[in-house]
């Protein structure tokens, strides 16, 4: 069953909840380590939470596939394999509360990198991952409360529980409903990262360029600009003759910022790298009704 019907037909009123606190670490080279801890809670946390999970699960009205460069708006979610992210490796620690896995002290529980509320209903097993907010993670907090007629301190240890999600997973599918947020907790960045350091030592791609050294520059740790490199990655348009030969014919004709030598290659610089991402991403379009340019996918008109 795919998640979205999962989630649709849940009744959170009768689930089982459990919420699971988690620590990340990154030993270098390696995926990222999580570590998580089951904490106990009474029955009006269970209620809340079981709430928290309906009140997101109504605001599902439609799904799109997740796309490096897809964003999703507040009425729809994005849909990804588990498979394809460390979501595995987060869920597969919350198959049982063991007691060992129990957070019993406050550094056990702070700081946590996100949460986790796990819903059982039956035999079906529904999470939801927030990235957790400053009060998960300060040692110590001073708070002001209004108490007959007056401000007084507490310095009782708190932490805040959010009215929303960041996604979904149930029956191997992720819902994705705050993408940047998603991609922090499974720390799928690190994958754009990856997926780019293999894209510079690919020779077809190298082979475009007469250097990539300032594509390279360009791009630099820029969440953004990663996902876009990935995009043009699996798009691979610079490995298609034609549509570089046609790039070259009537990139001027599409009001494209280019460069390039004599035998073809694209020359980078400060002033062209925004453009050449556009045209390997085929994001500069021209309207056959209005006859306009348009940079996409918000439909920004380009004077040409």
């Amino acid at each position: 069953m795919a998640a979205i019907d999962v989630i649709r037909e849940a009744n959170f009123a009768d689930a089982e909840i459990t919420l699971w606190l988690f620590k990340k670490s990154y030993p270098t080279g390696e995926p990222p380590k999580f570590n998580g801890r089951w904490v106990e809670t009474t029955e009006p946390v269970d209620d809340i939470l079981r709430n928290v999970l309906a009140a997101q699960r109504d605001r599902i009205e439609e799904v799109e596939e997740y796309g490096i460069l897809a964003q999703n708006n507040e009425g729809s979610a994005l849909l990804i394999q588990t498979d394809e992210t460390h979501a595995g490796i987060v869920t597969g620690q919350m198959a049982e509360e063991l007691q060992q896995k129990k957070a019993n002290t406050l550094k056990k529980v702070r700081p946590s990198e996100f949460y986790v509320i796990k819903a059982v209903l039956g035999d079906q097993l529904i999470y939801g991952f927030r990235k957790t907010d400053r009060s998960w993670k300060t040692k110590k907090q001073t708070a002001l409360f209004y108490s007959e007629q007056r401000m007084d301190i507490d310095e009782t240890p708190s932490m805040d529980l959010m009215n929303d999600l960041d996604f979904f997973i149930a029956d191997g599918e992720i819902l994705i409903l705050n993408k940047a947020r998603f991609e922090s907790i499974l720390s799928y960045k690190e994958a754009h990262a990856d997926a780019f350091a293999e894209l510079k030592d690919e020779a077809e791609f190298a082979a475009t360029f007469s250097s990539i050294v300032l594509l390279d520059e360009y791009v630099g740790n820029n969440k953004i600009q990663l996902r876009r490199a990935h995009a043009i990655q699996q798009k691979g348009h610079y490995k298609d003759a034609n549509f570089m030969r046609r790039l070259i014919e009537r990139y001027k004709e599409y009001g494209l910022n280019l460069n390039f030598t004599d035998d073809g290659k694209i020359i980078p610089c400060a002033e062209t790298c925004r453009d050449i991402f556009q045209a390997l991403l085929d994001h500069r379009l021209a309207s056959g009704f209005s006859k306009g340019i348009y940079d996409v996918p918000h439909a920004m008109r380009v004077g040409v």
